[in-house]
């Protein structure tokens, strides 16, 4: 019995825990109650990446140049998706200092052919997305490409071929992108105009469009630090009219918007309306304080302008030779049957001239020089035409008839004739050179043509001079109302200088003359030399003024 209890008390469950449970207890407790230090990120990809936690609650980091997003949960994700994107970020500039570039060989321009061997420069290369969409949007503007053109199939395909990694933009991206180029650009002249001292040289032009509207078009030229000749245009606008005040407010609000001041010419054509405009101009310019000579000198007649005026009034009583050549080219060109016709006859001729036929605008000589410097090579075939086709001598005969071997030498002579001026004007509209000191050896050359003309013995060729020796001396007869810069600019060039000077003027002007205007001319430029001491006189005085007061 007493064996049976003790077995009892046994199997009865404590009431309390034993000692040692309770103090494993209280050691997690403890333990529980201890925080633990957090460990820093071993990854290198954190010194490129910055750890947050979303609304979600989702652990994530976000790159430190480009912003972008990745999931980064150490058990779900880990950092691989991290480290591939810090290696292939664009804008990471560790990046691009430690990116391997490539090697390519750039062919020199001048390889000679049939060498053997290629010169050329060895350069390296790397991908850049952001420089290949500037030099894309550079190309679209440079060429006049539509925006369109991105996404034509053609040039996907190109560049799959030749860069895969390019994305290609679409047509409104490529068109901010030319605007910000713009904007770039804008701003990168408007800093030069704005700290620079160099004069400029103004051009500008209106005209209305079809649709009756006044537009103009303002153009700079100047010489940089290096001796470079720049050519921009400043502004193309709507004005409001072709009156003289309009024009003059809306070139100097162009001026001051580019913070242009240091004008030293105007070059304008010879309507009335540009006088009031230059009148308009010299007193705002003046004002400004940053004037030569009070813009004595400011208004420059439009060379070419006068040339197209003396020719025009040369070409007003248009020869007979010149509108029967004119009908027969028309005919011609009017059907393909025609004109293959013609160009069988070219080759019965033994013609090998690569020149088309082309029609003229009677409004423009220079069209009617074309015109005529293409059909006088095909004088035999259009003779050989008139056979084939007896349409043709119909035609012609209704109107003023064919033309016969005396219209032919005409039409030579007047090709010979409008040649002089042609190249003439392509002379001295070039805008990538410098033209100033050529105008007055034009001029003078013009002038002795004319003469010559005058006195031929060719009675139509003689009448032809006249006129225009009329209307060349209403803008260059009388030396005292030409611009002197158009002189002064042959004085500077090492070439010529004041002895040339003299001569040209005394064989153009007569001895008593030419001599007495090459006195003027001399006192020009020393009166231009001392405005320039003094201008740059004044401004060094200021730089050491400062500089002094610095020290």
């Amino acid at each position: 019995m007493a064996q049976q209890e003790t077995t009892n008390d046994l199997l009865v469950e404590p009431s309390h825990p034993p000692p040692v449970a309770s103090s494993q207890t209280e050691v997690d407790e403890a333990t529980s109650k201890m925080k633990r230090k957090g460990m820093k990120p071993r990854s290198a990809v954190w010194d490129h990446f910055s750890k947050f936690v979303d609304g979600s609650g989702t652990q994530k980091g976000k790159c430190n140049y480009c912003y972008k997003e990745f999931f980064c949960d150490p058990k779900k994700n880990g950092t691989t998706a991290l480290r591939n994107h810090m290696f292939a970020c664009i804008k990471n500039p560790h990046v691009m200092t430690t990116r391997q570039s490539q090697l390519y060989l750039q062919p020199s321009s001048s390889i000679q052919e049939g060498g053997g061997s290629h010169c050329g420069t060895l350069n390296t290369w790397n991908f850049n997305q952001e420089r290949s969409r500037r030099n894309l949007a550079k190309m679209i503007i440079v060429d006049e490409l539509p925006f369109m053109f991105v996404e034509g199939e053609g040039f996907k395909e190109f560049m799959e071929v030749t860069q895969p990694k390019f994305r290609i933009p679409s047509r409104w991206t490529v068109s901010r992108d030319c605007y910000d180029l713009y904007m770039e650009e804008r701003k990168k002249l408007k800093n030069y105009f704005q700290n620079s001292n160099q004069r400029v040289c103004i051009t500008t032009d209106t005209w209305t469009s079809l649709q009756r509207i006044n537009y103009m078009c303002i153009t700079v030229h100047y010489v940089d630090d290096n001796w470079t000749l720049h050519k921009k245009i400043l502004n193309f606008c709507p004005i409001t009219s072709h009156k003289g005040d309009d024009i003059g407010m809306a070139v100097e609000s162009c001026l001051l918007n580019w913070g242009i001041k240091r004008v030293f010419t105007v070059t304008v054509d010879n309507a009335s309306s540009n006088d009031v405009a230059i009148a308009y101009l010299k007193k705002k310019i003046v004002g400004w304080g940053f004037s030569i000579l009070n813009c004595k000198y400011l208004h420059m007649r439009c060379i070419a302008h006068i040339i197209n005026l003396v020719v025009v009034d040369g070409l007003k009583e248009t020869n007979v030779s010149v509108k029967r050549v004119r009908e027969a080219v028309r005919y011609i060109r009017q059907s393909p049957a025609r004109l293959q016709k013609f160009k069988s006859c070219c080759e019965m001729e033994g013609i090998e001239s690569k020149s088309s036929l082309c029609l003229d605008v009677c409004t423009r000589w220079n069209s009617t020089y074309l015109m005529l410097n293409v059909a006088q090579k095909f004088e035999n075939a259009f003779d050989r035409y008139a056979t084939i086709d007896p349409c043709f001598k119909f035609d012609l005969q209704s109107s003023d008839g064919l033309p016969d071997s005396l219209d032919w030498e005409n039409v030579r002579r007047l090709v010979d004739f409008l040649g002089h001026f042609y190249d003439l004007t392509l002379r001295i509209s070039g805008s990538r050179y410098v033209t100033s000191n050529i105008f007055f050896n034009e001029i003078s050359s013009v002038d002795c043509l004319l003469q010559e003309w005058q006195g031929s013995n060719d009675v139509e060729l003689a009448c032809m001079g006249e006129r225009m020796k009329v209307k060349f001396d209403k803008y260059w007869g009388d030396p005292d109302k030409m611009n002197k810069i158009v002189y002064i600019a042959v004085v500077v060039d090492p070439r010529y200088k004041l002895e040339f000077m003299e001569f040209a003027l005394s064989t153009v002007y007569g001895k008593e003359k030419g001599m007495e205007l090459a006195k003027k001319i001399k006192l020009t430029v020393y009166e231009l030399f001392d405005e320039y001491k003094k201008t740059y006189q004044a401004e060094h005085d200021r730089g050491s003024k400062c500089s002094w007061e610095y020290k």
